[in-house]
């Protein structure tokens, strides 16, 4: 039978694409990151299907789970918060289920970038002040950053950085920044994007440390760094130009 890892989406149960529902509706057993889902999704599950919450489970466990679905013949819903593509941890699960002999296949969903882009009704992309997004994070209690992708020096594009999993070390995060974007470029910060609780702050490098540390935010947000946060005066985009020539 198949793995499916699917994206569940940033946070509210109704950002998920209609294949992944359709997926979660179809399968007889259901693996989910704990609360990083919404449970309403869990809801979709056939009546009678296992729910295994994966949020205690080792690697090992979690593939244990997988291969024993399979040999029973029962298909398997992966649920993972957001995209699978971003900070997952399939590609692991996926060379594991490779070894073992067991098919897969990945269902995208909404990312935690794009949903907090819409949160604060931001482009990440604008004409002639950014067209550049660097996706990273911290190197703190998680593995190591691969050298060259530390701050510093992802910094000196001066691309707007979107960090997910380093609200707790926001300082950090400053500190590193400051010499290449300045104290007045525009940053924010989105906790728990598209769900009920929302929360969503808004400032420069200069004073959004504080602002985090002052709402206790420290998990379960995304920090966005960038002058296209700011962008009010700037060139329309080709792409709907008169001057555009269209076949």
């Amino acid at each position: 039978m198949t793995v499916y890892f699917i994206g569940a989406g940033p946070g509210a149960a109704d950002l998920i694409t209609v294949r992944g529902a359709r997926r979660i509706a179809s399968c007889q057993v259901c693996l989910y990151a704990g609360s990083l889902v919404p449970r309403e999704l869990l809801a979709e599950c056939p009546e009678g299907a296992r729910l295994v919450d994966t949020a205690q489970l080792t690697l090992d466990q979690i593939t244990e789970e997988l291969v024993r679905a399979h040999e029973a013949g029962h298909d398997v819903a992966r649920l993972h918060s957001g995209d699978p593509s971003v900070f997952s941890a399939v590609a692991e699960q996926m060379r594991r289920l490779d070894a073992a002999g067991v098919p897969y296949e990945v269902v995208p969903g909404v990312p935690a970038f794009a949903a907090a882009a819409a949160a604060l009704k931001r482009e990440l992309t604008v004409p002639t002040v950014g067209q550049t997004v660097i996706l990273t994070r911290v190197a703190q209690r998680a593995t190591a950053m691969p050298e060259g992708e530390d701050l510093a020096t992802l910094g000196r594009s001066g691309a707007l950085l979107v960090l997910h999993l380093a609200a707790g070390y926001v300082d950090r995060v400053v500190e590193e920044l400051l010499p290449h974007y300045g104290a007045e470029c525009p940053a924010a910060v989105v906790a728990f994007a598209s769900r009920p609780d929302e929360l969503i702050l808004r400032g420069t490098l200069a004073d959004i440390a504080g602002q985090v540390k002052e709402a206790g935010v420290v998990r379960t947000a995304v920090i966005l760094v960038g002058r296209t946060l700011g962008a009010a005066e700037f060139r329309d985009s080709h792409l709907y130009s008169a001057d555009r020539h269209r076949c």
